[in-house]
């Protein structure tokens, strides 16, 4: 199974209030990525991408559950 269904059956379980953590989580780990490479570049800068797709995923799973 890929990661993005994976990732898309995680969500069914989580309420909203789970999913707004979630983003607010992601969103400070991708920042302090995105700091990271501007300093140094990261060992696999494809997180950076992954990273950002996933955050679009858990907003669209938000929108979609209001």
């Amino acid at each position: 199974m890929s990661k993005k269904i994976e990732f898309l059956n995680s969500l069914a379980g989580m309420n909203e209030q789970d999913l707004k953590a979630r983003i607010q989580e992601d969103e400070q780990r991708m920042k302090k990525l995105q700091f990271a490479h501007g300093i140094s570049p990261l060992e696999n800068p494809m997180t950076l991408r992954q990273l950002r797709k996933d955050i679009a995923r858990l907003k669209t799973e938000l929108t979609k559950r209001k």
